[in-house]
């Protein structure tokens, strides 16, 4: 039986598919967009806080990689969550959608002296990876203190869960000092012992795929490394703990499983006394704050068959659903099919694969589906897609990025829609593209303006 809240996203999808087909969000014009569950988002921002209320100070932050997109953020920010960022271009989102640099954490393997520099000097939270960029922090404040939290980012090399390339905590792991390594408890220590102005550790297990009793014991090595510096030193130099996010996700319902409440359980049964107070606890979830809430919607173009096999060609493929296409077994979806007029189709099922519109053979996101039949015109619909496919678009055939819209459906089942994103046009697809030096590479040729001692003069000297 169906939860409450699973059946109101579904009813709330289904009012604001149909309403965007009335409306022409999509249509022969635009027969690819995203649509965003307002209410579902806010529902599950409420859900994690009121899983971690307690004595413990918690600073909950959204990981801005799983949707990058700044109006998104903006009513995340407003609903009272901080940011993770974990690239320049992460941080200038966050800035946009009004994120004050204490409410952002930045966490990033390869951060460079420049983006180092800024977050020193702004206040923001960083998360240091390694002994490197310790070192390199040290020659940066030149004896200043930090002027905001500085954490060392650990693996506490626990393992892999169900998907390697999503778990962050095996032994070989590129994230984090690896804590089961000869001598590495103890460099940490003394990295503490030299520098009081670290003050966090951070550690994270990784994300779909994992399970909880994986994740908590991540946690309870972390716990464990800061009560052993502490006590080594004399004093709470580590006050906060950064525990990152990676709630799985289940793709196969609408329903909400694991739940924060759940996860947050598992953590009091493995780690006690992790939410006694003494730590500023961090939290870094994306995925499991947005997922159920996205939708990617799109015409069918053209059904076919092939081998006995019937094939719909929509236009959602690879560019928007590239861990689908390229690892289907790790990140399937769920497929709903509705009639040209946005509604749910009805009727005898047929055994079908979805295709989209990229130019290879494999670009599937279902196969072997069975599902109500499809004909062109119908619309197909990609559920839990709030995370990373509606932001991280992959351009394979130059393909542009879809609209997105945000919906909220109030108890008479009246839609109302915001924008999210523009789609992208064709010519900003082809400005993108490098059009504004569309003779840059023919002016090295000769004849053509080429520059003396370029590649041409040198093969016409060595020809002669």
């Amino acid at each position: 039986m169906s939860s409450g809240l699973a059946q109101r996203r579904r009813t709330a999808r289904e009012a604001a598919l149909t309403r965007a087909v009335d409306d022409g969000l999509l249509g022969p014009q635009s027969p690819l967009i995203g649509l965003l569950d307002v209410d579902g988002v806010l529902a599950a921002v409420d859900a994690l806080h009121q899983a971690f209320d307690g004595p413990a100070p918690v600073q909950h932050t959204f990981a801005a990689k799983a949707c990058g997109l700044v109006p998104v953020l903006r009513l995340l920010a407003e609903a009272g969550m901080g940011c993770e960022v974990a690239s320049p271009g992460e941080l200038e989102q966050a800035l946009a959608a009004g994120f004050t640099v204490d409410r952002l954490v930045f966490d990033s393997p390869a951060k460079t002296v420049e983006e180092l520099e800024f977050a020193l000097a702004h206040g923001i939270a960083i998360n240091l990876d390694n002994f490197q960029e310790l070192a390199r922090v040290d020659r940066l404040l030149a004896g200043r203190p930090a002027a905001g939290p500085v954490g060392l980012r650990v693996n506490p090399q626990v393992g892999a869960g169900a998907i390697g390339a999503m778990s962050t905590a095996t032994s070989t792991s590129k994230f984090g000092v690896a804590l089961r390594d000869p001598g590495a408890v103890e460099a940490v220590v003394e990295a503490f012992a030299r520098r009081p102005w670290l003050n966090r550790l951070h550690a994270h297990v990784g994300s779909q795929g994992c399970p909880l009793p994986l994740i908590a014991q991540g946690i309870r090595a972390a716990y464990e490394l800061a009560e052993q510096i502490n006590t080594t030193l004399g004093r709470r130099q580590v006050t906060g703990l950064d525990i990152g996010g990676g709630l799985p996700v289940d793709f196969g319902s609408d329903e909400d499983r694991p739940t924060y409440a759940e996860y947050v359980a598992e953590l009091r049964a493995a780690v006690p006394d992790l939410f006694d107070g003494r730590y500023t606890l961090v939290t870094e979830f994306g995925r499991s704050l947005l997922a159920k809430s996205g939708t990617i919607v799109s015409l069918v173009e053209y059904t076919k068959s092939a081998g006995g096999r019937r094939i719909a060609v929509t236009h959602a493929g690879a560019q928007v659903a590239t861990r689908t296409v390229f690892m289907p077994d790790a990140w399937p979806l769920r497929v709903g099919v509705f009639d040209a007029a946005g509604r749910p189709k009805q009727g005898p099922t047929e055994v079908m694969d979805i295709a989209g519109p990229c130019c290879f053979a494999g670009d599937l996101t279902a196969v072997g589906r069975e599902l109500p039949a499809v004909e062109p015109g119908d619309v197909v619909a990609l559920y839990d897609t709030g995370a990373y496919y509606f932001s991280s678009h992959f351009s394979y055939n130059s393909l542009p990025r879809p609209a997105v819209y945000g919906y909220r459906v109030d108890a008479a089942g009246e839609v109302r829609f915001a924008p999210v994103r523009d789609a992208q046009t064709l010519r900003e697809v082809v400005e993108e593209s490098g059009a504004a030096h569309v003779d840059a590479l023919v002016a090295l040729l000769p004849g053509n303006g080429s520059l003396p001692g370029d590649g041409s003069d040198r093969s016409a000297e060595a020809t002669a």
